[in-house]
């Protein structure tokens, strides 16, 4: 099997130029991040506050037949980019979504599902989770 590296940054432009005198919470700034894609497993990108202004993200790689597991947004939307290999966005309440290079996915606020590959090779995606408007 062939491996192609692909450079890849994550650029946030975090747009909360002020605080408030009351809260004190640290203002997020832009950042550029140099994923390592050599990485398995689950790597955070992105850890919210302060870094962020809610805002998650991490880089995961799934060996062929693993899943991360079903799980829920709870009050968070997501979006999964895929960068490799192929899978399943499996949903509680409806059917399947593909998942393949180029694919990006959207969870909306308090979906259960799981992410699964399905094919022989690594599935390696971005995920980022931010928490829904109200």
């Amino acid at each position: 099997m062939r491996h192609v590296l692909i450079p890849l940054s994550l650029l946030t432009l975090a747009t909360m130029s002020t605080t408030s005198s009351a809260s004190q919470q640290p203002v997020p700034h832009a950042v550029a991040i140099n994923l390592d894609l050599t990485a398995g497993g689950n790597t955070p990108v992105l850890n919210g506050p302060p870094t962020t202004a809610g805002m998650r993200s991490g880089y995961v790689v799934l060996a062929p037949g693993a899943s991360v597991g079903r799980h829920s947004t709870e009050g968070n939307e997501e979006v999964v980019v895929v960068l490799g290999g192929v899978g399943e966005l499996r949903l509680a309440k409806q059917a399947p979504l593909p998942l393949r290079e180029g694919t990006v996915a959207y969870n909306p606020p308090h979906t259960e599902h799981d992410v699964a590959n399905t094919g022989t090779a690594p599935l390696r995606y971005l995920y980022v989770v931010a928490p829904a408007a109200h």
